[in-house]
């Protein structure tokens, strides 16, 4: 068994070997969150789950690497220097090579996979190689492998606000430097300390001067070069842009290089007649134009053509709320007002940054107008895809806020991509009556009207604007008279009028007596999601994914309904990748590793509890997104909270973990029941909290979190005891397997949360838990381990 030798542990500084792992995992974690904003932004946000899965992968195939680095006669101090400046500039190397790529082709995918999984093997070997050879005090060594990653999580957020992206990722590989001088300072090996310390400081003076230059940066994105940008910001969510658009050259607003909203630059003092046209006789206009003057809420008001649309319909009472503080702050009001000519500065306006759902909630106001126009950003969150900030504005819920704080004449209006057949505008519609059930609306057919600007070469391409108007009360016949005059004077089409028979899905939706059979035969999913179930965006039938790949990619929301095809692509390699690593060491290795069948049945415990914990996890940050109103604090007080409380689980299992194993099934027993608790109290508080003050809601998560979360942390530690009982050469691949399986969960609790809501995705998390215990019977049940766990010092 590779341990460190008692000798050198006599002149170890324990303290040292905790800083040299904690920075480790906290390079490791930091730059893992940080690819997957560059991925979003270099290629698209589904990209961006990608990124997490090649980092777990990269960690377990440093588990299998571990056993080969193992074998060398180099001291283990210095191995773990050497690797961890290997990590440091693998981890340079992967940036440059990530964006220096024009083209999307499947060679530069394959390419760019392993370049950056490079340097996640590295801090993988890392990581197995001190677990093992510390394994008598791995309670506390695992709790600086948590402390680490969960500093790496708080620090993100405020490294990407400051340095950006591609800095960001540079700091990681500065990280990964100040560790390999630590592992080779214990090592007492001069030169290695010496070369670790003069990379760490000429990363140092690389950020700076970068963060001024601009040397390394995004050049490429999405297969087109980046032209005109004259002013670039990240933030933990976005990389927001200002640049003129071809080929009118308006000023437009570019979020992660893909959606964009322009900038409304008019005199609205004294608007001529072609501007006022332009105004008011697109789609987006058209509720002004039925409630002219009406008290307005716009969410996501961008670069402010709403907001210009509502003052020239004679609007006196404005709010607009953008959840991006770049755009509505750094943007509009701080660094290019003129552009706009100040126009989130008059006195009619009211900007606010928040979540618009939450505002709405916590309002106590009544509107006439409530719009939200192409709220989409295409953009991930850290957290990775499918946790957009826009996906609690599209729920059943949602929309039962909206039409409640609209006046008895208010109108609710949402601006989407229309499309033949229709999903996203259909959909809408679909939220929309069950809602107005809800609200004891009983002639649903009687509140809509649907109009669509754009014709059938824009249906059968990229998407017509199809502008989808709710009206809080039935539409009377003055509302319709005038609807009519509208259309006619500005040239949009009616698709549904309620007193008009059409042809179309919307008219056969809206008066089919059995609604759900009407869904069920659609071609296109376009069923009502909620908050348990928030993607509005995706409606490809899981029936019918194969059809869609082959079909055109033209569409619009080909980029959203691609990404769970390819998150099938994702689930099918990390089943490879977990066979890989149950299996590869068996055969390199078979002389080191026993492979009798109760090590085999007992690497079933590590599978369960690494994909159980990432469940668990990834349902939670998708949860408290809503609950948080911001996809930053909902990654921040999710990771951190259970990274933390895992950490100190281990930490004190030592001492409060029992020292003989029954005391492990208890709580491998405990962890699903209060996950279970977890998944019963979460929609509670999303349904009743929402509009709490964000500091209570921020503490609220932390508590709820916490309990589960600290017996999380037990299970691996206490099993990599149990390893070293039964056989001390396993230890290094049961961490890979576990990091494998962490994979795994990724992929299939995006995949879980898609197609049956996050509270199945919790229960499933709960469920390998209950089969990590059934392993730890089936392996006392064989009587292979007769003796207690070693007390733990």
């Amino acid at each position: 068994m590779f341990r460190i030798s008692p000798s050198a542990r006599e002149r170890l500084s324990w303290g040292q070997i905790c800083l040299g792992l904690a920075l480790t995992t906290l390079a490791t974690l930091l730059l893992e969150l940080a690819l997957t904003r560059v991925f979003s932004v270099v290629f698209y946000y589904h990209f961006a789950f990608l990124a997490i899965s090649i980092a777990l992968f990269g960690l377990g195939a440093g588990g299998i690497l571990s056993y080969a680095v193992a074998r060398t006669s180099a001291q283990t101090p210095a191995r773990l220097g050497l690797l961890a400046a290997c990590a440091a500039a693998a981890t340079i190397l992967a940036l440059l090579f990530l964006l220096s790529r024009r083209e999307l082709s499947a060679g530069s995918l394959t390419l760019m996979y392993f370049a950056t999984a490079l340097p996640f093997t590295c801090a993988g070997c890392v990581v197995s190689l001190v677990l093992a050879a510390t394994i008598e005090r791995v309670h506390r060594i695992y709790f600086y492998d948590l402390l680490g990653a969960a500093l790496g999580c708080l620090f993100l957020a405020p490294l990407l606000n400051t340095i950006g992206g591609p800095n960001t990722i540079l700091a990681a590989a500065l990280l990964f430097a100040a560790s390999s001088a630590v592992w080779f300072n214990i090592a007492r090996h001069t030169a290695g300390r010496v070369a670790a310390v003069s990379l760490a400081l000429a990363l140092t003076l690389l950020i700076a001067v970068n963060t001024q230059r601009n040397w390394i940066d995004v050049r490429y994105a999405k297969g087109r070069d980046l032209h005109g940008e004259i002013f670039v910001k990240w933030n933990s969510f976005s990389r927001v842009a200002l640049a003129p658009e071809r080929p009118s050259g308006m000023m437009t607003i570019f979020i992660d290089a893909d959606a964009s909203t322009g900038i409304a630059r008019f005199n609205l003092d004294r608007l001529s007649p072609a501007e006022r046209r332009d105004l008011l006789h697109q789609g987006p206009a058209f509720p002004y134009r039925l409630r002219p003057g009406g008290k307005t809420l716009i969410i996501g008001p961008g670069g402010g053509w709403d907001v210009a649309r509502a003052i020239a319909s004679g609007s006196r009472d404005i709010t607009g709320v953008e959840i991006n503080p770049i755009i509505a702050t750094t943007i509009m009001r701080q660094r290019f007002p003129a552009l706009s000519n100040y126009l989130y500065f008059r006195p009619e306006v009211r900007i606010l940054v928040e979540d618009g759902r939450t505002f709405v909630r916590r309002s106590p106001e009544k509107y006439d107008i409530l719009q939200a126009t192409l709220v989409d950003t295409w953009a991930s969150t850290a957290a990775g895809a499918y946790a957009l900030s826009e996906s609690s504005l599209y729920t059943t819920e949602a929309f039962y806020d909206y039409l409640s704080h609209l006046s008895d004449r208010g109108l609710l209006s949402f601006t989407r991509w229309g499309f033949d057949p229709p999903r996203e505008s259909l959909r809408l519609i679909v939220l929309a009556r069950q809602a107005l059930a809800r609200l004891g609306e009983s002639n649903p057919a009687g509140h809509f009207l649907v109009v669509r600007e754009g014709g059938q070469r824009e249906l059968q391409g990229w998407g017509a604007r199809d502008t989808v108007v709710i009206s809080r009360k039935p539409l009377s016949t003055g509302d319709l008279q005038l609807a009519r005059q509208v259309l006619a004077d500005s040239g949009l089409s009616a698709v549904y009028l309620p007193d008009q028979y059409a042809p179309n899905a919307f008219w056969r939706y809206l008066h089919e007596t059995n609604p759900q059979r009407f869904l069920e035969r659609y071609p296109f999913d376009v069923s009502p999601v909620n908050d348990d179930r928030p993607f509005f965006f995706y409606t490809v039938q899981s029936h019918d994914i194969l059809r869609f790949l082959d079909s055109s990619r033209r569409a619009a929301d080909f980029k959203i309904n691609a990404a769970v095809p390819m998150l099938f692509g994702v689930l099918g390699v990390s089943f490879a990748a977990t066979f890989v690593v149950l299996v590869l060491p068996a055969l390199l290795f078979r002389d080191r590793i026993p492979t009798h069948l109760p090590v085999l049945r007992f690497l079933s415990y590590f599978a369960a509890i690494g994909a159980g914990y990432i469940l668990i996890q990834v349902a939670l940050i998708q949860h408290f997104v809503i609950f948080l109103g911001n996809p930053t604090y909902s990654l921040t007080v999710t990771v951190f909270s259970m990274l933390l409380a895992s950490g100190l689980g281990s930490y004190l299992s030592g001492r409060l973990f029992p020292t003989h194993s029954d005391r492990l099934r208890r709580v491998l027993l405990l962890i699903p029941l209060l996950v279970g608790l977890l998944a019963v109290l979460a929609p509670l508080l999303i349904t009743h909290g929402i509009a709490w003050p964000r500091p209570a809601k921020l503490i609220v998560c932390a508590l709820l979190i916490s309990p589960a979360a600290f017996l999380m942390g037990m299970p691996f530690p206490a099993g990599l005891r149990l390893m070293d009982s039964l056989a001390p050469a396993a230890l290094r691949w049961a961490w890979a397997l576990n990091a494998a399986c962490s994979v795994l969960g990724s992929a299939l609790a995006v995949f879980l949360a898609i197609h049956f809501g996050f509270r199945t995705t919790l229960f499933t998390g709960a469920t390998l838990y209950l089969l990590a215990l059934l392993a730890v019977v089936t392996l006392q049940a064989g009587k292979k381990i007769q003796q207690p766990l070693p007390v733990a010092t």
